[in-house]
Parts: structure tokens; sequence; C-alpha cells
């Protein structure tokens, strides 16, 4: 089955799924695996990484996100394989412009190389347009990152948002970006070989009040 295929079935499901109540069980299903979910380093990441029609799944969560006009002002770039073995030369690359040798730039191949599939998240802002302003583009480009990462983990894969340096570096911007478009950096993708760390439980009164 394609990819194509798979979106198309899980797409239609989700529609039909739309008419029915949702029962109690799978409710509270949902709400278990979203706040089970916590960031994994790539140095815990392994094999396998998601395939192709699970990597479509989750380009199908991350349009779920809430988008003022379906402006979509986000696209995933996938590495893997080949890929990967060409975003450890542009670290690599990164390494030497900043004056590393040696080890140094064995840590920064090593860098791209510790996840399976490592997934680039583009921005792309349409300044242009008066109806929607930036900040409710951006704010649709990290529902896109969060949903794409809660999708990862309902698929039973582990993964980490990250970005630094090396996505504000210019060179490498250019290998991933079209005009006009920003690299936020990337989602590391693989099997959990480690469990994950909580953060620690953080009391929600923190953030609620009332108006």
């Amino acid at each position: 089955m394609s990819a194509r295929d798979v979106v198309a079935r899980v797409y239609g499901d989700v529609i039909a799924g739309s008419e029915q109540c949702v029962s109690e069980a799978a409710r509270g299903e949902a709400l278990r695996l979203l706040l089970t979910r916590f960031s994994i380093s790539p140095k815990h990441l392994g094999e396998p990484g998601p395939t192709d029609e699970e990597l479509s799944v989750v380009a199908l969560a991350a349009l779920r996100t809430p988008d003022h006009d379906k402006l979509i002002p986000f696209r995933f770039v996938v590495a893997r394989g080949e890929g990967l073995e060409r975003l450890a030369e542009l670290f690599v690359g990164y390494g030497r412009r900043h004056g590393k040798t040696g080890e140094a730039l064995d840590t920064e191949r090593l860098r791209a190389l510790q996840a399976p599939v490592v997934i680039a998240v583009i921005g792309r802002i349409d300044d242009a347009n008066h109806r929607v302003p930036r900040h409710e583009q951006w704010t649709t480009v990290g529902g896109a990152i969060s949903n794409a990462l809660t999708a990862l983990h309902i698929l039973g894969y582990a993964g980490k948002m990250l970005s630094g340096l090396r996505a504000a570096d210019p060179v490498i911007g250019r290998a991933f970006c079209r005009e006009g478009e920003t690299l936020l950096g990337w989602i590391s993708v693989g099997t959990a070989k480690a469990p994950a760390k909580p953060r620690g439980e953080i009391d929600p009164a923190l953030i609620l009040s009332e108006f």
C-alpha cells in the first residue's frame, strides 16, 4: 500500500469517526498518550525509524494544527540513509568554519547520524499577508511540530526537536530552504533505547488563571 493510500485510508477513517461518539476509553487512552510524551535525546534513539506510510500519517497530524486561512506556513524535509550522510557533511563543514578539527569534527558528524530519521522543519512565513500576522503563522508552525511529535509517540517512536546555532547557519539553511523560508531545526526520530526522563510534575495552576 502506497503512502498516498495510507493517508487516504487514515483520513477517511478520521472523517467517518468524527461522525460518531468517541468512547470514554478512547478519550482516556488518547489523553494518557498525550501526557506521557517526553523528548528523548538522539543519542538514545535507534532503529527502526518510521516508515514512509507512518511519516505520511505524521504529516497529516501536523496539518491538523490550527491554521488561519489554511496557509500551511511550514513543510518537512526527511533525511534518512544518504540524506543523513549529506547532513553530516553539512555539520562537519559548519565545524570547520568555526575552527574545529580532529575529534571535534568527528563529534559534529556523529551529531547528524545518531537518529535513524531526521526531519528538518521549514517555516515559510508570508509577510505580505495582512489577514494572518506573522505571530499567528509562527504559532501554526509550533503547533505542527507538537502534533508531529505527538503522532510519532502514538506510533511507538520517540523524538526530540533540536535547533540551535547549526539551524541558524546560512550555509546549512540554504541547503534546506527555498527563497523566503527559514530552517527552524530538526526533529530527530527513532526507537527509544532508553526510557524517557520526565521533567517532573509541574503544577497546572502555574499557567492557569481566570479572566
